[in-house]
């Protein structure tokens, strides 16, 4: 359908076709005459409201809109440009009862009596919008929307509580996208109406039920689309209070995400849509394991060079004190050059020298002993103190290595945070540990006891 709005120009003197005298009605031309009937609409009646039943509704390629406002006594055709249908918050059908306000004219073309349409709203939505703006002023300046009350939810919630109704499609879908995200968050679901008149009531004590458990992170309100009439509930004085109260972080999705309520307002954070709220609520399950393995990545990667520190450590104390079996070996050849030497000495007939060989030879067997002895005490000594620097033996008596976030060691208390985490390297493997609390040791004094003067 081309309508064109050539029948809404500005007023323009016409000249009749053919002058009569005065007792002879003026004869006009038809493009003329609906010129004029259109100008005397516009001086008389416009801008115009009107109210009755939708029917014949069309929507064209263009945007327009097209329809027939009726009801039982008579019935005018209506026209609704793309700029004020794109403004409309809900669908619109046969058979609806609306309001419209507008401008009336005439449409050339056919000499129809035409409303251009500017604004469309549902039978019933004037007196509800206007009781809606009175109380969001109200509880606006009462502070209940302050931005400076409103908090964060957690993005790891243990558990998450949910009021809607136990038959709502709303329901079943945030189900499911808490079920795709983060499955392993605990779901506790408060059913309540949504819709009519004792809604605001059972809204209310779903809420206070969840208000009652300690183990509940985030509350998610929610509702699917409809009408102002059908989301009025979540309009509620009693239900934006009781919002207010909530002691943990409060997720309202309601409607579409052109639909406002009171109840958007009072809430922590609203979401556009019941499923929006739901992935508002949690990290995805998958980017929190992404997350964990690159922490234990990087763990890794410090306690590995920790590792490789002290192992460089032990390979230095190593190197000072030498090996062990090597001079055991150099000792053990330079016994046996001495032997030899002695058995030949033996083996010479001057009675005299073999008694000094004898004698040096119990000597010689004497010292070896003893430097033998040493050397063997010496290196045990030397073994002890390598297991002694051995890092995991003072793991296996039950100490921990504390280490910051920035791979720092941490040896005084008074430089951690309350809440601040920790690496603790134990024998067996690697824990992370939350400060809870700080206390300081008080160790006895000990004083040297003077002898008697």
């Amino acid at each position: 359908m081309n309508h064109s709005t050539s029948a809404y120009a500005q007023p323009m003197n016409i000249d009749p076709v053919e002058t009569e005298p005065s007792a002879t009605p003026r004869i006009w031309a038809v493009g003329a005459l609906c010129r004029m009937i259109a100008q005397v609409l516009n001086a008389r009646l416009n801008p115009v409201a009107v109210r009755g039943e939708i029917s014949g509704f069309s929507r064209a390629s263009s945007g327009h809109c097209y329809f027939t406002l009726k009801d039982e006594h008579g019935q005018i055709r209506c026209a609704m440009f793309r700029r004020a249908a794109s403004q409309l918050r809900h669908p619109v059908k046969d058979g609806d009862q609306v309001e419209l306000t507008g401008q009336l004219g005439v449409y050339e073309a056919r000499g129809d009596l035409q409303l251009v349409v500017e604004s469309l709203r549902p039978v019933g939505q004037g007196a509800l919008l206007e009781a809606f703006v009175r109380l969001k002023a109200r509880l606006e300046a009462e502070g209940l929307f302050d931005p400076a009350r409103k908090r964060t939810p957690s993005v790891m919630p243990r558990a998450v509580g949910i009021v809607t109704s136990a038959q709502a499609a709303a329901l079943q879908d945030v189900l499911t996208a808490l079920r795709r995200r983060a499955p392993h968050v605990q779901v506790l679901v408060a059913p309540a109406l949504v819709q009519g008149a004792g809604a605001p009531a059972s809204l209310c004590a779903a809420l206070e039920r969840l208000y009652q458990r300690s183990d509940i992170d985030t509350i998610l309100l929610v509702r699917g689309g409809g009408s102002m009439e059908d989301l009025w509930a979540f309009n509620d004085e009693q239900l934006a209070r009781q919002i207010v109260r909530s002691p943990v972080p409060l997720i309202a999705g309601v409607g579409h995400e052109t639909d406002f309520t009171i109840a958007d307002f009072c809430a922590d954070v609203r979401a556009p849509t019941p499923t929006a709220a739901a992935e508002l609520c949690a990290l995805q399950r998958a980017d929190l394991l992404a997350e964990l393995n690159g922490l234990a990545l990087r763990w890794h990667q410090r306690m590995t060079h920790q590792l490789d520190n002290q192992a460089q450590r032990v390979d230095a104390l190593q190197h000072r004190l030498g090996r062990p079996a090597e001079r055991m070996q150099r000792e053990s050849l330079h016994v046996q050059h001495l032997g030899l030497q002695l058995h030949q000495a033996l083996r010479r007939p001057w009675p005299l020298q073999r008694e000094r060989l004898q004698w040096a030879e119990q000597a010689l067997q004497r010292g070896l002993h003893q430097s033998l002895q040493q050397r063997h005490q010496a290196l045990e000594r030397w073994a002890t103190q390598l297991q002694l620097l051995d890092p995991r033996r003072v793991l296996q008596r039950g100490y921990a290595l504390l280490q910051d976030a920035e791979g720092h060691a941490v040896t005084r208390s008074q430089s951690l945070e309350v809440g601040q985490q920790l690496h603790a390297t134990l024998m067996d493997g690697e824990v992370v540990v939350t400060v809870d609390e700080r206390r300081s040791l008080q160790f006895p004094t000990i004083a040297a006891i003077q002898p008697n003067s």
